[in-house]
């Protein structure tokens, strides 16, 4: 039974159709990435799981159980189960990264302040961020930055994480230290949705990617097969660019 399934989900900015009949699933532990050029409803998916952009059409399952996006209940219960990392770090810049990480657990959710405090800072030891506990933001780099935005992702303990061109904003001497955070998550089975333009990356973490374009699933394979023998003419013309150099 997969832990993520979507089915014929739609979605549109008025009259504008974003997003048309998506069908996909995931199971417990995979890595799926989205491809695409820029434009083709990939961030646009992951905003309508989070309850971000509401759907017209269709029906997202978590273990088997309906989330009705118009119930803030349901709502609220799908953003316990999952969780969101946006391109931009979105920290407050008036707290520290110890801070940043347990705010959300703590006042939330209400959990104790002394659990959420020893397991966020494991987290930010598997981040690489132990010595930055007591920094904040403006001390921080890019690249450091966005790792601890995926820690306070972690913190909050979700069954899939969501990661949206995390590495977009970053200078390119920074993308790898974030890559090889999202790397060893793979690796720890934590079951991630990936929107990103790191094709080098999505192909070696990735257990299926999917190609979408013009709002649509073009095409779902592991990465050998989108990469190497793609069938949907969209995806070769696609795959025919990124990998000329």
């Amino acid at each position: 039974m997969p832990l993520l399934e979507i089915s014929n989900l739609s979605a549109a900015y008025g009259t504008y159709k974003v997003l048309e009949n998506i069908n996909l699933s995931m199971e417990r532990g995979e890595v799926v990435s989205l491809i695409g050029s820029s434009g083709s409803g990939k961030s646009t998916l992951l905003r309508v799981l989070m309850g971000l952009l509401k759907p017209n059409q269709g029906q997202v399952t978590i273990d088997s159980q309906a989330v009705n996006y118009g119930s803030r209940a349901s709502l609220k219960g799908i953003r316990d189960r999952m969780a969101i990392v946006f391109q931009q770090y979105n920290l407050f810049q008036n707290m520290d990264v110890l801070r940043n990480v347990t705010i959300a657990p703590v006042e939330i959710k209400k959990r104790p302040k002394a659990d959420v405090e020893r397991e966020a800072k494991a987290i930010l030891d598997r981040v690489g961020l132990s010595a930055k506990l007591k920094s904040y933001p403006d001390q921080l780099s890019g690249g450091q930055q966005q790792r601890v935005a995926i820690a306070r992702a972690l913190a909050l303990k979700p069954e899939i994480l969501l990661l949206d061109e995390v590495t977009a904003a970053l200078d390119p001497e920074l993308v790898n230290e974030v890559l090889d955070v999202v790397g060893q998550l793979a690796g720890e089975g934590i079951t991630m949705l990936i929107v990103s333009h790191e094709m080098s990356f999505v192909r070696k973490v990735s257990s299926k990617v999917v190609m979408m374009d013009k709002g649509q699933v073009v095409e779902i394979g592991t990465p050998e097969q989108i990469f190497e023998n793609p069938q949907e003419a969209r995806t070769k013309e696609f795959v025919s660019k990124i990998l000329r150099h």
